[in-house]
């Protein structure tokens, strides 16, 4: 039996989930990253697909996080963390 390979999720939505949380607004994410409301919503939408979970509740301008996107949020913090620190420890190696 074949097992189904997961795809590995996508640090710009990542990044723009963590974003979104930590301002609590799609506008506001959307200018902290430089990017769109609507690719900041396009985002999250596409990693609640790609999940096939609901990580916010929206609620007008304000968003709140489900439980699976409170647990989502604890891994996201670790993988952007990660990044950046594989970054900074190969910094060395850049001339």
């Amino acid at each position: 039996m074949l097992s189904k390979i997961m795809p590995i999720l996508d640090s710009r939505k990542l990044l723009a989930f963590v974003t979104l949380v930590r301002v609590g607004s799609f506008t506001l994410a959307a200018e902290e990253l430089n990017i769109t409301q609507s690719a900041v919503s396009h985002s999250i939408k596409s990693l609640e697909d790609e999940l096939n979970l609901r990580l916010v509740d929206r609620r007008g301008r304000k968003i709140r996080l489900t439980p699976p996107g409170q647990q989502l949020l604890n891994h996201a913090h670790r993988i952007l963390n990660e990044m950046k620190e594989a970054r900074a420890d190969l910094a060395h190696y850049v001339s």
